[in-house]
């Protein structure tokens, strides 16, 4: 790999993209859609600094109370020796980009304080713009931000890569894994190091987990047996259920509010929430022979894992899962298995699998939500997708877009949800040019539906004041499209 060469590339691409050259080669996709967001943040690509760093004080408070403290040992045997023999160091981040840790070989660390790479700095990308750090933590996953990637100027002496770092009790992310260097350490493997590095963290964490959940059993369970022969749930601090007596479904994790003595179970019922030491003890009536409806309310647009929320219990769904209940909630009056299967398989599908689904779907979602010949869903339920419509016939376009987080189950290949999800993606898109409003044009804009569409962004360009912020994240964006 020429290096220097490669640089140069980057740095007339660089030039070219941001001076406004209709004629500019495009970013690599990673780098063009940070550099957007890092430009509608009206980051400075010739700033001097980061323009936030954190008193001393702040940064010994959040290292002592931060998770990944505990993971530190794991993180620095697998990076710090590399990152000293091969001239780059290594820092961890919170979920906010704020640099918590920086160890490696002290020269590097040197050159990294020349530019506020150092602790107590916040790197994230509404900060200083395009970096592993920031961009890893913007999209969820590993990144490599070389030389004139980086939005800002001054940090174009440097190469980097990073990962995210994620609970495994909540799934929140909890910062991110960097190893930073001069542009001459670039290597290819570096990507696969912090990779790897963020899933140990991850392990230990699971590992320190279980046995956190052991102990808290084995000291809390007196209360569950209290109860006697009533029923009853151990939760951890965070809603996981740990021990049901008697043994009947409840999901893995039950929404607790703060401060709530009582929680929907989803089913008609409601348990009663007591406060303990460690977690929660729930406390459940007996089914009664009537129940309520229960409220089912289903997330199924953009790009996060479809889920069901079923009164406070949020369920994450498999594709094909998503796809069955988009279905029903799009037609209210029910389904037959062989019209279920034709919607999702084609004429190639099987009753069977989809009757098998549907068992499947009946014992996750629990009692009162689905019912058969037809299949329909019986329960009192709400969806984004549903939600997004009806904005849209009451001409409520701010309302729509609230809810609009991108296309209706986009990996779905089921020939029906294709067809659903192509005509409210248009329905909006025509609804929002139609309106002549800038605000919600780039609104639209800033949705995976709409950052691609060219003549969306051919009307904020003609629209936007003259020294609007957000012309040049418009401008960089058409001449990406312009090919």
């Amino acid at each position: 790999m020429d290096l220097p060469e490669q640089a140069r590339r980057l740095s007339e691409l660089y030039d070219d993209v941001l001076s406004g050259n209709p004629e500019a080669a495009d970013p690599r996709p990673l780098v063009a859609a940070s550099w957007e967001r890092s430009l509608a943040a009206a980051v400075d690509p010739e700033l001097d600094a980061p323009p936030l760093i954190l008193d001393h004080q702040l940064v010994e408070d959040l290292r002592e109370h931060h998770p990944l403290r505990a993971v530190l040992p794991v993180l620095r045997q697998t990076l710090t020796s590399i990152a000293d023999e091969a001239s780059h160091i290594m820092i961890i981040t919170d979920a906010q980009g704020t640099i918590l840790w920086r160890e490696g070989a002290a020269d590097v660390k040197r050159q990294a304080d020349r530019i506020a790479l150092s602790e107590g700095a916040v790197w994230s990308e509404d900060q200083i713009g395009t970096n592993g750090m920031g961009t890893t933590l913007a999209v969820g996953q590993p990144v490599q931000i070389h030389s004139a990637e980086h939005l800002v100027r001054r940090i174009h002496e440097w190469t980097c890569a990073a990962a995210p770092v994620h609970d495994p009790d909540t799934g929140k992310l909890l910062g991110a894994v960097d190893v930073s260097g001069p542009l001459r350490t670039v290597h290819p493997a570096m990507v696969a190091l912090v990779t790897a590095a963020a899933q140990l963290a991850e392990g230990q964490l699971r590992v320190r987990m279980a046995a956190a959940d052991e102990m808290l059993r084995a000291r809390n369970m007196r209360h569950l047996m209290a109860l006697g022969g009533a029923p009853g749930a151990l939760l951890t601090p965070t809603g996981r259920v740990l021990a049901v007596q008697p043994l009947e479904w409840l999901p893995n994790r039950l929404v607790v509010p703060e401060g709530a003595d009582r929680i929907d179970l989803g089913d008609g019922r409601e348990g009663l929430i007591e406060r303990l030491d460690e977690g929660f003890l729930l406390r459940m009536p007996g089914r009664p022979g009537l129940r309520t409806r229960p409220s089912l309310r289903l997330r199924l647009l953009g790009s996060d894992q479809p889920a069901a929320v079923v009164g406070g219990r949020e369920i994450g769904l498999t594709l094909r899962r998503a796809e069955v209940l988009a279905l029903l909630l799009l037609h209210p009056s029910g389904l037959t298995a062989e019209q279920l299967m034709l919607q999702l398989y084609g004429d190639e599908g099987n009753p069977t699998t989809v009757r098998a689904e549907m068992h499947r779907l009946r014992n996750l979602l629990g009692g009162g939500v689905l019912d058969t010949k037809p299949y329909r869903i019986i329960a009192d339920v709400t969806g984004d997708a549903t939600d997004v419509q009806t904005a849209i016939r009451a001409g409520d376009l701010r309302t729509a877009l609230d809810l609009y987080a991108g296309p209706l189950l986009v990996r779905s290949d089921a020939p029906a949800l294709r067809a659903e999800r192509d005509e409210l993606d248009a329905t909006l898109r025509r609804a929002v040019l139609d309106a002549d409003d800038p605000e919600l044009l780039w609104r639209f804009a800033q949705t995976s539906t709409g950052a691609e569409d060219r003549e969306i962004f051919e009307t904020l360009a003609a629209d936007l004041p003259t020294h609007d912020p957000r012309r040049p994240a418009v401008a960089a964006r058409l001449t990406r499209l312009a090919d």
